[in-house]
């Protein structure tokens, strides 16, 4: 007879859902209304204090340099300003040749007393490196402006930014779009088989912005991205992936 207290575990049959899995694509394009970049300004003195007041008129005239071409002086913002020692050791003093301790018949010279011993001196100079950031409200000015800021010192760090007035409103349209595509392609999968698309179960997104480097990658990897590929390049692109999956009825 079984023990009362024990229980023969049962086990319930999962149900599968009949459904079908698809991918949706699109991409809206904007035309970019600003940019960013980064640029260095560096300046050597043999004083901290020189260094800097340097670094600090380099500064000024390069911000002076691109005023004209629409750069406000709230357009630029300092980053990061470091100030480094540089220094490098002197070589020790050698003796002359002449100067070389004589080897006498049976004995060994003392080395030590041959070879007086000197302290390091040290020569160097300080160096400020400024990095900021230059806001450029009219994209199509990027060009000389660039030039600008490099003929009057600066180094230019980085890539450039293009931006759009309104991110999250391309983002949103790019999204809506792919949610659109993803259920149109579930709807004509579900009619060629012979059934009704019913609600989705799940969904995940993506959004990505470039500056044209979407058709780029659709160019070299044409099977890693779905159909419907851009053939504009140029412009600032939102592009947006969904993959959802609907239940079929």
């Amino acid at each position: 007879m079984p023990a009362y207290g024990s229980r023969i575990p049962t086990q319930t049959p999962q149900v599968q859902i009949e459904g079908v899995s698809v991918t949706g694509e699109a991409v809206r394009r904007v035309a970019p209304e600003s940019a960013e970049f980064l640029i260095e300004i560096t300046a050597s003195a043999a004083t901290a204090a020189q260094a800097l007041r340097d670094n600090h008129a380099k500064t000024a005239q390069i911000t002076q340099a691109i005023g004209p071409l629409g750069v406000q002086p709230g357009d630029v913002h300092s980053i990061s300003l470091n100030l480094n020692n540089l220094y490098a050791p002197m070589m020790q003093a050698l003796p002359a040749y002449g100067a070389m301790p004589q080897i006498a018949q049976g004995s060994m010279p003392t080395y030590g007393s041959a070879f007086p011993a000197q302290t390091d001196l040290q020569f160097g100079s300080y160096q400020a490196r400024n990095t900021m950031r230059v806001n450029v409200r009219e994209a199509t000015r990027v060009g000389e402006i660039v030039d600008a800021v490099a003929r009057a010192g600066a180094t230019i760090v980085g890539a450039f930014v293009f931006r759009a007035s309104d991110e999250a409103l391309a983002r949103k349209n790019a999204l809506e779009a792919a949610g659109k595509d993803a259920r149109a392609r579930a709807e004509v999968l579900a009619t060629a088989s012979g059934k009704q698309l019913g609600d989705p179960v799940a969904l995940t997104e993506e959004v990505t912005a470039s500056n044209g480097a979407y058709m780029a990658l659709r160019s070299a990897m044409p099977f890693a991205f779905g159909a419907g590929a851009p053939q504009v390049v140029g412009e600032l692109e939102y592009y947006a992936r969904v993959s959802a999956t609907f239940r079929l009825q």
